[in-house]
Order: structure tokens, then sequence, then C-alpha cells
């Protein structure tokens, strides 16, 4: 239990429905929608697209999702890929030819076809109770009348509004500059294409003027995507993939998401004791900073568009995390395995709903980097995510960019279950960050016993490109005894991501949320 002289937050309880999202007004349309007899796919899907309006930076309508369903009296989860593929247009050896390295994280070859609203739409058809007229209404509203800007938005809008260029900058930017907190954002030409799309499903956003006016403005920048590459694209069902930890279940996405790194890395880390270290001290820090290293090396090497994967199984198993975790020098931190910089970023939103029902929902949606690649189309407004930047060039490997491929992705929603039954949906954002965000979690919970608020709150820390970089919430003594152990540390000037989880309490019959300080939202339930 937390301290009540000190700052903080309970947990939030209620008995009937809840919601966790990044910001208050989009947990308040959740709710809204729950109210109203929809569901919680319902709910998630109004949720999602109001951050899009709420939080520009972090997500939107050119951008992707992935999902995780758990319907109503049955603890079968189905598993949707929003991702979107490259142009088929585009090949490894045209960039090469330009004499390019990588994708960069503002090309226009970043871009691949935003996956998102077909995601939403087929949510809708085939789970939700409300039609999309009902779900994006509010989105529609709140585009047009505008948002004021929150605090954490304009410290991102801040940092990385100078990444706009061209039409972005006149859609985002307020007399060129970025907006501050308490600034009204409004788009109403995202307004109008919602209005198209809850008239007229997703062909109002894949054909059309709509698409017209993505694909003008990427090809002016001389992207491949073309008519036919919007037209064909189609979320993908599946199953998710499942590890285990402390007698739970953890399930996340299959690739083309990373998931599978978290269910290696909490894999890694089960061969120590970890609930016999302090929580916020050096050992549990450097033991999850050396199974992230080793952890996402393996990520780098395997994921990739699930039609390429083909060692999953070997990434996942219970030998290969024995024999890494032999590799962990409990006193000495190893060097860092290279990792790609586009594959550090964070900008992503991650809502959860449970509804009265038991139907739960985990979904995250993102434009990738602030503000995606940065390019708009000039009629609407719509910004496009830089998913693209995370395909590589390395010829033959399997997440190297090709033609109609899905590219490694960071976001990942999860639920986590104790003998079969779901009883917790949750996510955490930041970009690379993520696996090493659902380790923390899942520890937090399991090995420490912290309620579900303090699991969020506590601080965090993550090893890459060779540095290990704690929030502040970590002691002077704890960043000594690091660096002692050979760890490179640095304070990030940055939160580590966010995130929200909704335990389900099935024997009490309630539902206790939680929302990430590093965020503006909140968990709200009735």
């Amino acid at each position: 239990m937390r301290d009540f002289q000190l700052p903080g937050r309970s947990p939030v309880m209620a008995t009937n429905a809840l919601c966790a999202t990044s910001h208050p007004l989009a947990a308040k349309v959740a709710l809204d929608i729950l109210q109203a007899g929809g569901n919680a796919v319902d709910a998630a899907i109004a949720g999602a697209v109001l951050l899009g309006i709420a939080e520009p930076q972090s997500c939107g309508i050119g951008g992707d999702c992935f999902v995780l369903v758990k319907p109503a009296g049955t603890d079968r989860i189905h598993a949707l890929n929003g991702s979107g593929r490259s142009p088929t247009g585009l090949t490894a050896d045209r960039l090469r030819t330009e004499g390019l390295a990588h994708v960069g994280t503002e090309s226009v070859h970043s871009v691949t076809i935003p996956g998102a609203i077909d995601a939403f739409c087929r949510l809708s058809e085939e789970w939700g109770r409300l039609g999309l007229a009902d779900l994006l209404a509010p989105a529609i509203r709140y585009a047009e009348e505008g948002i004021p800007v929150a605090p954490r938005v304009a410290f991102d809008w801040a940092a990385e509004g100078s990444r706009l260029a061209g039409a972005a900058q006149g859609f985002y930017l307020k007399n060129s500059l970025p907006l501050r907190t308490g600034d009204i954002f409004r788009s109403p030409g995202q307004a109008e294409v919602l209005r198209r799309i809850a008239k007229a499903g997703r062909a109002a956003f894949y054909e059309g003027e709509v698409a017209d006016d993505m694909i003008a403005a990427l090809q002016a920048l001389g992207g491949t995507q073309r008519h036919e590459d919007f037209a064909a694209t189609s979320s993908v069902w599946s199953d998710p993939i499942t590890g285990h930890y402390r007698g739970h279940e953890l399930i996340e996405h299959a690739p083309n998401g990373q998931g599978a790194t978290a269910i290696l890395m909490l894999n890694i880390l089960s061969r120590f004791d970890l609930s016999g270290l302090d929580p916020n001290g050096a050992e549990r820090a450097h033991l999850e900073a050396e199974a992230a290293k080793l952890a996402y090396d393996a990520r780098d090497r395997f994921i990739a568009d699930p039609d390429f994967v083909t060692r999953l199984d070997h990434m996942m198993s219970d030998d290969t995390a024995a024999r890494l975790a032999r590799l962990i020098d409990p006193d000495r931190a190893m060097d860092t395995p290279p990792k790609a910089a586009e594959t550090v970023h964070r900008d992503t939103v991650y809502l959860t709903v449970v509804d009265r029902d038991r139907m739960a929902v985990s979904l995250i949606y993102s434009t990738y980097w602030s503000f995606g690649s940065g390019i708009a189309s000039p009629k609407f407004g719509i910004l496009f995510h830089n998913r693209g930047a995370d395909f590589n060039l390395k010829a033959g490997h399997p997440n190297e960019v090709g033609p109609g491929k899905r590219p490694l992705h960071t976001i990942i929603p999860a639920m986590l279950a104790r003998e079969g039954k779901v009883i917790m949906p949750f996510g955490v954002m930041g970009g690379a960050y993520q696996p090493s965000g659902h380790a923390r979690v899942v520890s937090n919970l399991l090995d420490y016993g912290m309620d579900l608020q303090e699991t969020l709150d506590a601080p965090r820390s993550f090893a890459t490109e060779g540095v290990l970089r704690l929030e502040r919430g970590y002691s002077d003594t704890t960043l000594r005894e690091l660096e002692t152990k050979g760890h490179r540390v640095a304070i990030r000037d940055k939160p580590l991501g966010g995130g929200q989880a909704i335990m389900i309490d099935a024997e009490r019959g309630i539902l206790i949320g939680a929302s990430d300080p590093r965020k503006d939202g909140c968990a709200l339930g009735y």
C-alpha cells in the first residue's frame, strides 16, 4: 500500500466496467460508450480514435495498431494485426542502389500503408455492438471543436515539433511553433475523413478522395505507394503467443510485433531470484539490463513479417533462455549487442477496456516516432507513420525491406493469465522499451507484490546503445553500484514510456485499473 502522506494515487475500482487510457477525455469517451450499451471493443475503438486527436504526436489514422480481444464467456484470446505493408514497388535493391544503408525515419520510404483504420472497421464489424457512426462521433466532435493540449502532449510537441515538414507544419504547428499546454488543437480535415468512414466504412479511407490525397502527397516525395497498395490493405487475425513466469502465463501478440522479446526476457529472468532483491536496487536493474541485451539481440535477428519468421520457437524455448541466462555475470555488465537506432523511439498510445460481461481488450496504436514521418497529406492533414524505418537493408535478413512486407514493430499489447484464466490486460508504451516494460510490470506484480498503480509508478531503467538509462526515481547509491558493475549510466531527461492495466478479480467481482503517471491519462469505471 502506498504512503498516503506522499504524492501518488490509488488504483481505480469498479464492478461493472473499467477503461484505462493515456488521456482523460479518451477514458471518458470510452466510459460513455460502455454506459450507452457498447461493449469493450466499441469503447476501445472510440477511445483510440479520439487519442489520435488528443495525442497527435503519438498516434492517428495514418498509423498502425495491434489488438488482443478476449470475448465474453471465454478465455480464448484473438489477436488482430493492424499493421500495414510496404508498397509493392519498394525493394531493398532500389534503396541500396541509391546509396542508403538504412531506411531514414523522415524518408517517404519509411511510410508503410496505414493499417489501423482497416483494423478498427474490422473490429467493429466482427465484435462490436454499436456502429461506426456512434463510435467515431466523439472524435469527430473533438476534432472540429478542439482539445486543449495536455501537459505531457505539450512536452512531446516542444521536443519533436521540428520533425514536421511541408504541409504537416500547417496542420500541427501554430504560427510555425509547437502548441503549448492549454492551446486548442483542431483537425477539421480529419473530422471530415472520420465522418466519411462512419458512413462508408474502410473504403472511404483506402479508396476515393482520401486515398488520392494520401497517395499524391507520398508520390510527390518520390514514394512508390499506389492506389492498389491502399485498396489491398487488410488486417489479419491470428493466435497470440504465450510464455510462463512464476505460475502465470504472459500472452503476447505474435510477430511482426516484438512480444516474443518480452517472453524471452522473462524466461531469462526466471533463472534468478528477483524477489530477494531490492525492487529499486542495483542488482535487479543490472539483471534486467543484461537480460534485455540478450533478448533484444535475439529480436533483431529473428523478428520480422510473420511470413518470413522461421525461428520463433527457438527464440522462445526454455533451452535458449537457460543458455542465455548462463551468460549473465551478476557482478559485471557485458558489452551491449549492436542495436538499430531506429528502434529506440517511443511515441505510442495504449488503452485497455473490460466491460460488464468481462470482454477484455488490449489495444496499442501508434505513428511510431513523434509525429511519425513528419509528412502529412495536404487536403485532410493525415499524418503518416514511419514504421518502415524498422526494416533493414541486410540482404537475406528476414526483416529486409521488400515489396508488400510488414516491418518489425515495437508496439505490443499483452494480457496476463493464471491457470488459463485472463486476469489482466495491460500494455507499456515506449518504442523498443516495451518488452522490458512488460517484464518489469509482470515482475513488480509477481515478485514484489506491488499493487497495480505501484506497478506502473515504479522507476524504470533500460539498457540501449551501450548505456544504461535510468529515470530519476533511482537513488544515487544505486547509480554508483551500477557503475561499479561496469555500466555506463545516464539519467534520462524524458520518462520511459507509459502504461495502463486492468486487473480482473473474479473472486470478488471487481475490476482494478491503473494508468501511468508518465502520461496525462487515468482509469475510469462504473
